[in-house]
């Protein structure tokens, strides 16, 4: 799939489509804008994301190298992108890759992220397009540059260009020892160079600072805390700003009396249309002016978890005849009629939180008109245009920066605390924080989409898949295609009315896909007799991911013992968005029956490696997350209400629940580099699914596979199937 298409796929899948504030407009500002006439303002989120997302908003990448890099008269390289540091550490593998082709000690440079008025345009950090599309954007302009470079030295000495070398940041001519620093030939000024057709890159094979495993920038500041997060963000005279939420989902406002936080010293009370809000200048004062608001509201009659997957498979009323993406090939009814072993299954997960340790936070400041906001986000031009629209300013007068912040797992594309923080600090008219509570993020931030699975297979008594088909209902169409040969074929995503506000997660919906499929595969070995490894090797010619899964298995020791009652050993994998991953599992069954993983191999391939170290930790990280929604974690909810908005209900992976986890790199030199913050999540769930079946003959077919608690949030029995 060609980089465009990948990137509005992506953005296609889940579309954040609500209008959460109404704002008025004072009458000034309204006949400036429309001269006249009715006005409703609406913040609608999906604005972006349906024009500017799909038609690129008419956003064309600058050609020349100024807009992406400056050297200075000291040699220092400044790098500016607006891909965002999130936690995958992109800031020091894009530097790495930069440092290989400019030639330059890999200290020397500084990266400018997510800030708006100093980077290019970009449509968000996701779906793992940093590392394939920014990786090789930053290495061309850098690459263009050490030949401008190295032109310029050539000038000056009136020499070929092709007799001198470039190295540690300077031109030399090999010949007579003579040289020049880049900061010499620039001596700071920009690189006023337009970049057209192709530019000759360094081989993976050839990398020296690319493809080695250099720490972490400014690392050390994120283990003593000395990193400023969104949240830690502090303006002069700033204010904290609290948002009253409603009594529920899709409730009405039918009442609200605020003269009792009005009372409050030093508090204001800020009521626009639908968003009622204070501000205060601690924290605690704005808590206690918030708790003083009484208001009344409507919630309407809505569906809970025991209703959910009915609700799914149920068609859009607006959409009766559009059934999404849909893949087919030969005859899948004339296929199943001739199979001998025919199965039919259905899979669900169920909606998770992304529960990133930093809840969403803003801090908006307006100076002479101009808005500038420091947020946690993924997409920050995306906020911007959210400001822009919101409150109805041209694109001047906006900027967002985005400090590194506390991880986002795709739960921050939207802009809700920065809309929030700008509301208020106009109202103020001074600079105000926002940072949302741990309940406000699990209830009012959106959610991983929750999907109804079918599938159905055929195959003969030899193992020999003959027919596939799969459908999946709300969760998306991410990695919905199968990678195993079966020459009968229907493939279909469904779209459905969601109960939920729900949106992107990591790796979409490639984490339900894979759970669905990697467990009907292990039902189709077992229904034909067949070791669950030698099953899909049979069904297998795509060398990548035949190699991911023969490595895991060597590694693992696959076949060399047998599953008992008390411990199982599973198998699983796929691809998606570039990356290539097997998993072996061995889980424990405790005698009342709780489940604890005991062990986890993933082989992992994702073309050349530009920081293994960095990769590891991804990997590793993507293992552990993954546990969470495999086993326990689950949003419920019940009358337009979260039911387990806390930490303490809602259960996440805790250190005693991490297994001995080893991770192989396979690294392809001979590949381009593929994005690695996604996909390797996907492998855990079906893994542990099929070890447990291995061990106790019972297949769980629903995420997550042993819930907690409500009550409690500790998981209870597995079985649930």
């Amino acid at each position: 799939m060609k980089v465009r298409d990948a990137l509005l796929d992506e953005l296609a899948q889940h579309t954040i489509d609500d209008k959460p504030y109404w704002f008025r407009l004072d009458r000034r500002d309204f006949l400036k804008l429309f001269g006249g006439g009715l006005l409703v303002c609406l913040a609608d989120v999906s604005t972006w994301a349906q024009e500017s997302g799909r038609n690129f908003g008419g956003h064309e990448l600058p050609k020349d190298i100024a807009s992406w890099l400056h050297i200075a008269a000291d040699g220092r390289v400044t790098v500016f992108t607006g891909k965002v540091e999130v936690g995958q550490n992109i800031r020091t593998s894009l530097a790495q890759q930069v440092a290989e082709e400019l030639r330059v000690p890999f200290d020397t440079i500084t990266m400018v992220m997510g800030d708006t008025d100093l980077v290019p345009w970009d449509a968000g950090t996701f779906g793992s397009r940093t590392t394939p599309t920014m990786g090789p954007q930053l290495r061309t302009m850098a690459a263009a540059a050490r030949d401008m470079l190295i032109e310029t030295a050539a000038a000056r000495w009136k020499v070929d260009p092709a007799t001198l070398t470039a190295a540690d940041a300077k031109v030399t001519n090999p010949r007579n020892g003579h040289s020049l620093t880049y900061g010499e030939l620039t001596r700071g000024e920009k690189l006023m160079k337009t970049v057209s057709g192709e530019v000759a890159l360094t081989p993976a094979s050839d990398w020296k600072v690319a493809g080695t495993a250099v720490p972490k920038v400014n690392g050390r500041d994120f283990v003593t805390g000395k990193h400023k997060y969104p949240s830690d963000i502090v303006r002069p005279g700033m204010m904290f700003g609290k948002v009253l939420r409603p009594a529920g989902f899709n409730a009405t406002l039918v009442s609200v009396d605020t003269s009792g936080a009005e009372k409050i010293s030093g508090a204001k009370v800020v009521q626009d249309g639908n968003f009622i809000a204070v501000a205060a200048a601690d924290a605690s004062t704005a808590e206690s002016a918030l708790s003083a608001l009484r208001a009344t509201w409507n919630v309407p009659a809505q569906p809970s978890n025991k209703e959910l997957f009915a609700l799914l498979k149920q068609p859009p009323a607006t959409q009766q005849e559009d059934r999404g993406p849909e893949h087919v090939s030969g005859s899948v009814p004339q296929a199943m009629a001739s199979a001998l072993i025919q199965l039919h299954q259905q899979y669900t997960v169920q909606y998770i939180a992304h529960a990133p340790l930093e809840p969403r936070a803003a801090v908006a400041e307006w100076v002479s008109g101009k808005l500038t906001v420091w947020t946690g986000t993924q997409r920050p031009f995306g906020v911007r245009d959210e400001l822009m629209a919101a409150f109805h300013i041209p694109v001047e007068q906006v900027r967002v920066i985005q400090p590194d912040m506390g991880s986002g797992y795709g739960g921050k594309h939207t802009g809700e605390a920065a809309v929030e923080a700008a509301r208020l600090a106009k109202a103020t008219g001074k600079p105000v924080k926002v940072v949302w509570t741990r309940e406000e993020e699990f209830t009012w931030a959106y959610f991983r989409p929750a999907g109804l699975i079918e599938i159905s297979s055929g195959a003969q008594h030899d193992g020999t898949l003959v027919a596939w088909e799969h459908h999946n209902y709300n969760s998306g169409p991410a990695a919905i295609t199968t990678p195993y040969n079966v020459a009968n074929q229907l493939i279909q995503f469904h779209p459905a009315n969601s109960p939920l506000r729900q949106g992107s997660y990591r790796s979409l919906a490639a984490t339900a896909n894979h759970f669905a499929r990697e467990s009907h595969m292990d039902e189709v070995a077992h229904a034909v007799g067949m070791d669950p490894l030698e099953f899909r090797m049979k069904n297998l010619s795509d060398p990548r991911l035949r190699a991911v899964f023969q490595t895991a298995a060597e590694k693992f020791g696959w076949g060399g013992s047998k599953s008992t009652s008390q411990r199982g050993f599973g198998i699983a994998g796929g691809t998606d968005k570039g990356g290539y991953v097997a998993t072996c599992v061995e889980v424990e069954i405790n005698p009342d029956k709780k489940i604890k993983i005991r062990r986890v191999v993933q082989a992992w391939e994702s073309g050349a490696i530009v920081n293994p170290d960095g990769l590891r930790n991804q990997v590793g990280g993507a293992i552990v997350q993954a546990i969470g929604g495999a086993l326990f974690e689950s949003i419920q909810f019940a009358n337009g209400r979260i039911l387990n908005p806390h930490f303490a209900q809602y259960r996440v992976p805790r250190f005693s629940d991490t297994p001995q986890i080893e991770i192989v790199l396979i690294d392809r030199k001979d590949l381009p580099s593929a994005g690695a913050g996604e996909s390797g999540i996907v492998g855990l769930a079906p893994a542990v699914g099929n070890a447990i079946f291995a061990a106790t003959g019972t297949r769980l077919r629903n995420m997550p596979m042993a819930p907690p608690s409500a009550a409690s949030g500790e998981t209870v029995s597995m079985f649930r199937s």
